[in-house]
């Protein structure tokens, strides 16, 4: 390894649904962060590591900053966005192309003046009029000092621009890492947001937001895993719609996420889904703690 490879934490921040876990996965090579069109999927702070020749990228997917919900999970979550700006070498704010509203600008004001932040421009190959993407840089480059502006287009694998962006801003030193390491979250906690996410494809607006996963055993024998969960929800009406008619929602959540996981882990699984019913947990500090969301 160089004496001058370099090795940093690189922060994801923005408002919810700009793209910011599809970036960390696009950057990572590997899916360690869900995905969804519905905006706040992401709960957790999620590590990406991404290495290469000179340098290795530890990046940090924060849950989007929001301020409409007050209960103890979103505290817990907003937290997680500001103890992360505090604690990294480089801060990536994502933004849609062409839009910057009222809730970036909430974003924005919580960007550290300590060290360098770079705009990340995503979604540029939605844009209808590619003719509009200068001026709005330009008209960017006036709201904050940003270290760098960079174009992306992460769903499609347009980021190739952005790790030689980052790079010189890295500090010297060695990986932390090992070079085919890819999340510093273990299997665990990777198989409850795999779930989390089908969740959240494939029912309605209520039911995601009021629904946590919690992994009760995860055994591996071989080239099996044995995987048995619990989704928690706030209420009875909220368990029925997960369960559906006969079963049949429960039934494609648990197939989908078993396909997934059998892809990221490499081997056949096993797995169990149950819904249990626990009223108020997205407010109550102690369930918030043993659902692994920290400090609320």
């Amino acid at each position: 390894m160089s004496t001058d490879f370099r090795t940093g934490f690189i922060a994801i921040v923005g408002r919810p649904n700009v793209g910011k876990s599809t970036l960390l996965n696009a950057l990572v090579g590997q899916k360690v962060s869900i995905t969804s069109k519905k905006p706040q999927t992401t709960r957790h702070r999620i590590t990406g590591i991404h290495t290469e020749a000179a340098a290795q990228f530890i990046f940090v997917d924060t849950p989007g900053f929001q301020m409409e919900h007050k209960n103890a999970l979103n505290r817990a979550m907003n937290k997680s966005v500001t103890d992360t700006l505090s604690s990294v070498d480089v801060v990536l704010f994502v933004i849609e192309a062409t839009r910057f509203d009222e809730r970036d600008v909430r974003v924005m004001k919580l960007l550290p003046n300590s060290r360098p932040v770079i705009l990340v421009i995503n979604k540029i190959d939605l844009l209808e009029i590619k003719a509009e993407l200068l001026p709005f840089i330009e008209r960017m480059a006036k709201e904050f000092p940003f270290a760098e502006i960079v174009p992306i287009a992460a769903e499609a694998g347009q980021i190739e621009a952005l790790p030689k962006a980052i790079q010189p801003y890295l500090p010297v030193g060695p990986a932390m890492y090992d070079a085919d390491d890819f999340t510093d979250r273990n299997e665990r906690f990777l198989a409850a947001e795999i779930i989390r996410e089908k969740i959240f494809r494939l029912l309605g607006e209520e039911v995601p937001y009021a629904a946590s996963v919690m992994i009760e055993q995860f055994t591996q024998e071989g080239n099996l895993r044995r995987i048995h969960a619990s989704v928690i929800v706030d209420k009875p009406g909220q368990k029925a719609i997960l369960i559906g008619k006969g079963g049949e929602k429960m039934k494609a959540i648990s197939t989908q996420a078993r396909k997934d996981m059998e892809t990221l882990f490499g081997s056949k699984v096993y797995l169990e889904v149950w819904v249990k019913i626990k009223s108020g947990w997205a407010d109550d500090e102690r369930a918030l703690k043993s659902l692994g969301y920290g400090d609320a």
